[in-house]
């Protein structure tokens, strides 16, 4: 019961703020370090990640998760185990994940191992990774293949979607509000805007995992009174696209459809793996040797994950986490057994790594 136990406690940490998230680390790397496992505290603008090596060989496996969660009720920081299921914030997303591959490292660290294994451990991946992830891999933390525990269901994510967010500035012809067809409505040309990009073609090739890249108005800024129509109106989009889409070819489509100003804020790079990759062979060979009874199933995510910072550069990458649902909802939960099996997976695939 040591996995759900320090799981217990690392869900006891309100880890959504900056400061209680590095709290969540230096918890880790002391429950580590009694554990015979030393390791090192990069902070990265106010943010920390914590980073661990043991075994030996040319190549490395990166076991990389994050502490943080986001915001939730105070209650949901008191961990309820209740019918083989562990229920708080961050029990699924993904403290569990952490605990695997943290348990996973103790248990293997004084074993002969054929590779490093670089266990990364970090406090900002819900708000982006880009202070603690995305500066490992900047400083030269990298490996050859990367495993995130994120939640899966014990599937085997190979894809994930990439990222662009855009203001985009239509503009139109002030009049008086009661006179409208004297004026030109800047926010109806944003609809206007927005419709035509949903309409592209670009947007609607999909892929053995996705129907197509979705577009997200998710801002809407236009008007100021009631009687006065609008000459000016931004929109801001959240695109999540179809990975081995360049995502320059998107912005591109974009503009020429569009009639305003397009400010890109954010590019982010999805992850693209395929089931024949040797890696993920390997990790999919270790889940039925481990529980037969299994099935391998290759899944896809919408959302991105830091695994991107790696696929970035060229380094394959999996999610491959416990199973559990509801994360960032009041329900948030994992099933305890789901832990262990994950647990065990990550051993025997480390060992035959």
């Amino acid at each position: 019961m040591e996995s759900i136990k320090l799981l217990k406690e690392l869900v006891k940490i309100d880890s959504s703020s900056v400061l209680k998230a590095n709290e969540a680390i230096d918890y880790c790397k002391n429950y580590l370090k009694e554990n015979g496992i030393d390791g090192e505290i990069i902070i990265n603008n106010g943010y920390k990640s914590y980073v661990s090596t043991i075994g030996e060989g040319e190549k490395t496996l990166i076991l990389n998760g994050h502490l943080d969660v986001v915001s939730a009720k105070s209650s949901q920081f008191n961990p309820i185990e209740e019918n083989g299921k562990l229920i708080g914030r961050g029990t699924a997303d993904m403290k569990s994940g952490c605990v695997a591959m943290m348990q996973a490292m103790i248990k293997l660290k004084d074993e002969n191992l054929k590779s490093k294994i670089m266990l990364q451990l970090v406090s900002d991946e819900e708000t982006g990774g880009v202070n603690c992830t995305k500066h490992l891999v900047e400083q030269g933390y990298l490996g050859d293949f990367v495993i995130c525990t994120e939640p899966t269901n014990l599937k085997v994510s190979i894809q994930s979607k990439g990222i662009v967010r855009m203001d985009i500035v239509s503009y139109g012809v002030s009049a008086h509000g009661s006179r409208p067809w004297e004026g030109k409505n800047a926010i109806l040309k944003s609809i206007e805007n927005f419709n035509k990009i949903k309409e592209l073609e670009i947007m609607n090739i999909g892929s053995d995992f996705y129907k197509g890249t979705s577009v997200n108005l998710a801002v809407i800024n236009g008007g100021d009174i009631y009687n006065r129509v609008p000459d000016k109106c931004t929109i801001g989009l959240d695109i999540r696209y179809v990975p081995h889409l360049d995502p320059k070819e998107i912005i591109k489509s974009i503009k020429d459809v569009v009639q305003g100003d397009v400010e890109v804020s954010a590019t982010e790079p999805g992850v693209y793996g395929v089931p024949d990759d040797s890696n993920i062979k390997l990790l999919s060979e270790s889940l039925i040797r481990v529980f037969p009874d299994s099935k391998v199933e290759y899944v896809a995510q919408h959302g991105g994950s830091d695994g991107r910072y790696y696929a970035e550069k060229g380094i394959p990458v999996v999610e491959f986490g416990a199973i559990g649902n509801y994360w960032h909802g009041d329900d948030e939960y994992v099933e305890i057994e789901s832990v262990y099996k994950l647990e065990e997976v990550l051993i025997d695939f480390i060992r035959r790594y």
